[in-house]
């Protein structure tokens, strides 16, 4: 394996993360705000507890993301810089606005509810722009405007792809929370909760994956090149409808004395985790040796030699450093009950 796909595989499964800690993420804080007016449940207050720490962890991902770029890849910088100004501008303006009200109202109790309006619009708006970098990279998109690249908006916003990615992102947002949420309801013992967050996963499952079925429809549409690039990826998509199929089985199988309870959460969760990776290593490999169609490959973008192996071994050893650091927190947060069921 050369350098270059090294490069792009390590900054590949940033991406990946992020994408499904920030999906998580967001959709707490939708999922906050919706029931919200629900007095009679604690799915609110469940959210919430997993947001309070989640949040700044997350974002840890951000700036890995953007510094692996613009180490490992400088070429496409310039070209992604450009043409994802105004999407990148709006995200970071979200963000900026929502980590306010996640700092501040946990000093300020005024600022609580607004903290929740806040999280729950958000929780949809971030990921359905931040989604928009994928039907970008198709290349019909963008256009030279006085010598210089631009996003040529009117077929970015008139295009099927962008629909089906956007109603993808925001599907998925919720579906990856509400099994989270689900399996955090369940080591919490709120039953109640745990019945919502399940019945919003079995209900919001389906239309994540009618999703991604309408993204290779209209793939075939906007990007030919890519449509058969991931037909000879077949492999890696049937393997990730296998365990969709798994992971949403899960949710009816009955556990606890004598089955009292439906769905494995546990299961669930780690089975679409992987369906979600198969699908985006088969989508990743489709989309090389582009990083933006037809001009910006992994070749022509990436640094030189010398500082390629000294970041990589930056980051290796920095992420030897910080895997301990993110297991404590998984158990502390996320396995303990005395955290996690606190009133």
């Amino acid at each position: 394996m050369n350098d270059e796909l090294i490069a792009i595989g390590m900054l590949w499964l940033f991406v990946f993360v992020y994408a499904i800690a920030a999906a998580i993420d967001f959709g707490a804080g939708f999922w906050s705000w919706y029931y919200l007016r629900h007095r009679q449940t604690n799915a609110t207050s469940i959210a919430n507890r997993y947001l309070s720490p989640s949040w700044e962890v997350t974002n840890v991902f951000v700036v890995l993301i953007v510094v692996a770029l613009v180490s490992f890849f400088p070429g496409a910088t310039v070209t992604l810089g450009t043409v994802l100004l105004v999407p990148a501008s709006l995200v970071l303006a979200l963000l900026a606005i929502r980590s306010a009200f996640l700092v501040y109202s946990h000093a300020v109790d005024k600022y609580k509810r607004a903290l929740v309006v806040t999280s729950g619009i958000t929780g949809f708006l971030i990921p359905a722009i931040l989604i928009l970098v994928l039907p970008i990279t198709y290349g019909g998109f963008i256009g030279e405007v006085d010598g210089a690249e631009r996003l040529l908006w009117g077929e970015l916003l008139t295009a099927w792809s962008t629909y089906a990615y956007i109603g993808f992102a925001v599907a998925s947002t919720l579906f990856l929370s509400s099994l989270l949420l689900c399996d955090y309801a369940h080591v919490a013992e709120d039953w109640d909760a745990y019945r919502i967050y399940r019945r919003d996963a079995v209900i919001v499952g389906p239309v994540a994956f009618l999703f991604s079925v309408l993204i290779v429809v209209t793939m075939n549409w906007d990007a030919s090149w890519l449509y058969d690039n991931l037909l000879m990826e077949k492999g890696w998509i049937l393997a990730s409808v296998v365990s969709f199929a798994i992971g949403y089985y899960a949710l009816f199988l009955r556990h606890g004395r004598g089955g009292q309870y439906p769905g494995r959460p546990r299961l669930a969760m780690v089975a679409i985790t992987v369906q979600y990776l198969l699908a985006a290593a088969g989508y990743g490999r489709a989309h090389l040796p582009f990083i933006v169609f037809p001009n910006v490959t992994i070749e022509s973008g990436f640094t030189d030699e010398a500082t390629f192996h000294a970041l990589f071994w930056s980051y290796i050893i920095g992420f030897a450093i910080l895997t301990p650091g993110f297991i404590w927190f998984w158990r502390m947060f996320m396995e303990d009950k005395q955290y996690v069921k606190q009133k």
